[in-house]
């Protein structure tokens, strides 16, 4: 899952210095500029492991995701030192799509292979849990805000040692959108153990002890972006970033489309829609105005209050009437005009 980070002057193409002294990370520079000689191994290896699992039986969001980032590789949207993020970049200079590119561009084969196999096994478990439709708003999400978290811990680098270094540190690639969703699976999967390099760690502290040791065997992988994604996914684990993302999609679903935990489908067959845990995607269905001048029996645009009175209504005029006519009742027939009026209620109570 490493993250590659590149450090860039004002000049393109150049690493930056930290005072008088070369940064140690300009071999990750280097390979941004000399990509087209990888020998690709990597995409034959990830290729491989497609094959294995079987395209039929990887769920539609990660296929497309990972299909996404394998042709940005092959024919980027821009040279890499003009997609990776940075506070100089973003902040100073203004190029805030870099916050859209440098999630799905990669600095070489290997880096690609490692973070799609990565987020292959992910998305297995993850989209069938959560569906596809809440899996790719939740990629949405943390691919932005991993990169603002990153920008965010490399500012506050930069204030506390007074170093412009951080503020120049480029960085690009999927980990730490992979380092958020692997605390969302975390959270799912609470008792459970990740071996690394032997060792059982408890799935709790599985982010935390991947966090240390990816810094300390790929010392140029970015530390801040791959904690910018545990920050991320603790905000939606722990924190509000689920509830706000909840009433986003309330939000939408509110002004006529789908039917969001079947608020407005009951009895139309829409199935739940849920952001959390368990839930699935539901079919989006256009909600009936059952207010307008089209006259129909159909009530499965109304809510429960509302057929509820609407029963109440007919019934108060079916006794108006009956009390004007007062017909005798059929043979074998002998409610009275309230049980009759009970039991037309009682159909609604479930």
């Amino acid at each position: 899952d490493a993250l590659q980070r590149v450090s860039i002057s004002h000049s393109a193409g150049q690493c930056s210095e930290r005072g008088n002294r070369p940064v140690t990370r300009t071999n990750s520079c280097f390979r941004m500029q000399r990509r087209q000689r990888s020998s690709y191994l990597g995409l034959v290896l990830l290729a491989s492991q497609l094959y294995q699992v079987g395209l039929d039986n990887i769920p539609p969001v990660t296929l497309a995701v990972l299909a996404l980032n394998v042709y940005l590789f092959l024919c980027p949207a821009a040279p890499l030192l003009k997609t990776c993020v940075s506070v100089q970049q973003v902040c100073w200079f203004k190029d805030w799509r870099r916050l859209l590119l440098s999630p799905v561009h990669h600095v070489d084969d290997w880096h690609l292979y490692f973070n799609m196999v990565s987020f292959l096994w992910k998305g297995l478990q993850l989209e069938r849990r959560l569906g596809g439709a809440w899996f790719l708003y939740l990629l949405s999400v943390f691919s932005l805000l991993t990169g603002l978290v990153y920008l965010l811990l490399e500012a506050s680098l930069t204030t506390l040692t007074d170093d412009q270094y951080y503020s120049m540190s480029c960085a690009v690639g999927f980990s730490g959108v992979l380092f958020a969703l692997k605390v969302l699976n975390n959270h799912y999967n609470p008792g459970g153990v990740t071996y690394m390099m032997g060792v059982p760690v408890a799935n709790r502290y599985a982010s935390w002890a991947e966090l240390v040791l990816i810094h300390v065997i790929s010392p140029e992988s970015s530390f801040a972006g791959h904690l910018a994604g545990i920050l991320v996914g603790l905000l939606y684990t722990a924190g509000p970033l689920k509830t706000i993302m909840e009433r986003c999609a309330e939000f939408v679903t509110a002004n006529g489309w789908s039917s969001y935990r079947s608020r407005n489908f009951r009895s139309s067959g829409a199935s739940d829609y849920r952001g959390g845990g368990g839930g699935s995607s539901g079919n989006y269905q256009y909600t009936p105005n059952y207010r307008t001048g089209e006259a129909s029996s159909y009530t499965g645009g109304l809510t429960e209050e509302e057929q509820l009175e609407e029963a109440i209504r007919n019934s108060l005029n079916d006794r108006r009437q009956t009390q004007r006519e007062a017909p005798p009742p059929p043979y074998g027939f002998n409610l009275t005009q309230e049980e009759l009026r009970s039991r037309r209620l009682r159909r609604f109570d479930t």
